[in-house]
């Protein structure tokens, strides 16, 4: 069943803006540059919306690494948001954090951590601790036995391994200044838990069991666009998700979508609106849909979003955004 069987999502959803005001749904500004600079990475886990894995052969290249530097400079960007795939994998990766260091702005790298244990990576934390580099660890759940169901066996242990790395070079460690933020999303076809409370239960066994810290954690709900998708499909579960994900619909949330300040920039440099969009290879909706430094920002920050039933995903609940929950 795809997404407008049986039930049109995609039409509720826009029903659901357009009473609470919020249709046609517009940018806000560009404030957030997300560039997701490889398809390539270490693992391939079971809830990946952009289907990465060692097979994968798109990177980014240097050049449009360049315009992005170039574009990042506007001073309506404060954040920088780096991910992939395994962003560590593209080989222009440490050229480009410290080229981004350069313009002083917030900078995340967001990685899979298991692959910062392994030979030709294992320098890039000192990389990123010595240009100020934000990293956003994934860590599906707080129990071993919950990451490795989506993301492959032995991956717990070594997960936390690379996070005791990290802490030794003083990230998610008070007063260093450099941050180590995790991610949360569910092993199955269901919705998160509350974001505080995890962040509770993650500090608890992380730190009672594990002796290892961060900072804060970020709770996503799982898109239903790629593998995640495809498990649906499988499990049987794909109508009862995105009923349930409707049935959350939170106008507070609905408002306050990463999609209204962020850019997403592919990894051959075509605009999108956020990630999921780019999985689902819907570029932005200027007439002229061109390339990073094609458009100019002004007229990409008050662009018209492209919606679809996906964008359930984001406004369920507390809703999700690529730095967790929207909401309280």
């Amino acid at each position: 069943m795809g997404l407008k069987e049986k039930t049109d999502f995609a039409g509720n959803f826009i029903e659901k803006l357009s009473i609470c005001g919020l249709y046609p749904l517009y940018a806000t500004g560009v404030e957030i540059l997300q560039m997701n600079i490889t398809r390539r990475c270490n693992l391939s886990c079971k809830h990946c919306h952009v289907q990465a894995g060692p097979g994968r052969t798109e990177n980014m290249t240097r050049e449009t690494m360049a315009r992005c530097i170039r574009a990042a400079g506007d001073p309506g960007i404060t954040t920088v948001d780096i991910t992939g795939g395994a962003p560590e994998m593209n080989p222009d990766l440490e050229w480009l954090v410290v080229e981004m260091g350069k313009l002083d702005k917030r900078v995340l790298v967001r990685s899979n951590l298991v692959i910062l244990l392994e030979e030709g990576f294992r320098h890039l934390p000192a990389v990123f601790a010595a240009n100020g580099v934000e990293v956003v660890g994934s860590l599906p759940d707080y129990l071993g036995e919950g990451t490795e169901r989506q993301r492959g066996r032995d991956v717990f242990g070594r997960a936390i391994e690379a996070i005791r790395l990290l802490n030794g070079l003083g990230y998610g460690k008070p007063g260093s200044g450099l941050v180590l933020d995790l991610v949360h999303n569910p092993v199955g076809a269901y919705l998160p838990g509350e974001q505080k409370h995890l962040e509770t239960e993650y500090r608890r066994v992380l730190g009672g069991v594990h002796g290892v810290s961060f900072n804060g954690l970020f709770c996503l709900v799982n898109c239903p666009v790629g593998r995640y998708l495809d498990y649906l499909k499988n499990s049987g579960n794909l109508r009862d998700y995105l009923m349930s994900l409707e049935a959350s619909f939170n106008p507070e949330s609905a408002g306050r979508v990463m999609c209204r300040t962020t850019l997403s920039v592919g990894w051959d440099g075509s605009l999108y609106d956020c990630d999921f969009n780019q999985a689902l290879n819907l570029e932005v909706s200027c007439s002229e849909k061109g390339k990073i430094g094609d458009i100019d920002l002004p007229v990409l920050a008050g662009r018209e979003i492209r919606l679809g039933g996906h964008c359930l995903a984001c406004t369920a609940g507390a809703g999700s955004s690529c730095q967790g929950s929207l909401t309280e």
